[in-house]
């Protein structure tokens, strides 16, 4: 059975025109095909907040990367559906398989603060900002 998904214009065209503002993608390459996940990004405080929309997947199947300025998000659904004997599948909807999203942000992560939240299909990752470093002035004798 092909799998289905469906094409949303919009949203390619609001990601079109919000490249190069708050997030910007990040190239990801793969032999095999991988979905990308919706995301939303608040800024709060001094530290960003990401939730993403990761239906069907489990805890262990989620990988969180933070480098500096740049978040990448990889996960994994696995099917846990199959016909009964004696059943045949007539349709399928649900999307089974890798997604990932990398995006940066406009200031480094402090990644040894940052925490994770996974519930009901949703990641909350809090990302608190990375203090300037701060500047000595150095006294002349």
């Amino acid at each position: 059975m092909a799998n289905m998904n469906r094409h949303d214009p919009f949203v390619e065209m609001v990601d079109d025109f919000l490249k190069g503002f708050f997030v910007k993608p990040v190239a990801h390459e793969s032999s095999e095909p991988v979905r990308r996940m919706h995301i939303d990004l608040f800024e709060h405080n001094g530290e960003y907040r990401v939730l993403a929309d990761l239906p069907g997947v489990k805890r262990e199947d989620i990988d969180v990367q933070i480098d500096g300025d740049e978040v990448s998000i990889t996960a994994e659904a696995r099917s846990q559906a199959s016909p009964r004997e004696g059943e045949r599948a007539l349709h399928s909807e649900r999307y089974f398989g890798k997604m990932a999203r990398a995006f940066r942000l406009q200031e480094e992560v402090d990644d040894t603060r940052a925490t994770a939240k996974f519930a009901d299909g949703v990641l909350e990752l809090t990302l608190p900002k990375k203090s300037p470093a701060s500047s000595k002035k150095v006294t002349i004798q």
